[in-house]
């Protein structure tokens, strides 16, 4: 089966008490950014000792990056193809979705996109807790745009980091504390609307806003929940 879920945020803990314990031999999971590259700190294990743990594992972890992501950990991992798009491999079974690839999983097509602005980023250090890649290049931007085009603008499932404007807007009115106005962030915001109108897709999943809901247009904003990709339909919660 393939599940979704949110910001783990290297909670190695998580991961331990609450998804391995769920996940059957065969399973993938997709984490939609903030995987935590880089901000495995444990208590127990360091992060490359949690990374041998996810590789014992008989299930797959996917993860688009977010914004609390080292990008120059990340970046150093050479790209590979991989069901059509190129990843980067941090364990046989613990790849990372790049942004504006295409990959073919189980027969669909699954386009993602990551990135985000960081709220917190005044109490970070630029180089040691914060990187300036957690937002997209032109470049990123533009070869997202020629692959979507490649493929006819059509695929299956939308994996990204955040969300367009009209789903900000939208969740800005559910009565939730979001981040719904990020000047910072808004020309990527702007580019997952223009994707919004002119993409077809079955499902998107997006996390960083630290809720769960079902939006409109059939989006889902994932956060605590694990949900299975094809449907939708929360099949267990993390907490």
């Amino acid at each position: 089966m393939y599940y979704v879920t949110g910001d783990t945020h290297g909670n190695q803990m998580l991961w331990d008490i609450c998804i391995t314990g769920f996940l059957k031999p065969g399973d993938t999971i997709i984490v939609t950014g903030d995987f935590g590259i880089g901000f495995f700190k444990g208590r127990y294990w360091s992060e490359e000792k949690f990374f041998d743990y996810l590789a014992e594992q008989e299930y797959t972890v996917l993860f688009c990056d977010g914004n609390h992501e080292n990008f120059e950990k990340l970046n150093q991992y050479e790209a590979l193809e991989w069901n059509g798009g190129k990843v980067h491999f941090i364990r046989k079974n613990v790849i990372h979705l790049m942004r504006g690839e295409i990959y073919e999983i189980d027969g669909k097509r699954i386009w993602t996109f990551g990135g985000g602005y960081s709220l917190d980023k005044e109490f970070r250090v630029p180089g040691i807790s914060w990187w300036q890649e957690e937002m997209p290049s032109i470049a990123e931007y533009d070869y997202a745009m020629e692959n979507l085009e490649k493929h006819g603008y059509q695929v299956d499932y939308i994996l990204t980091h955040t969300a367009s404007i009209c789903a900000i807007e939208y969740m800005s009115h559910l009565g939730e504390q979001i981040k719904n106005n990020v000047k910072e962030e808004r020309v990527l915001n702007h580019f997952l609307q223009w994707v919004e109108e002119n993409v077809g897709y079955q499902k998107w999943y997006f996390g960083h806003f630290h809720i769960d809901r079902e939006l409109w247009r059939r989006q889902h904003v994932v956060y605590d929940a694990i949900r299975e990709l094809r449907t939708g339909e929360i099949v267990r919660m993390r907490m």
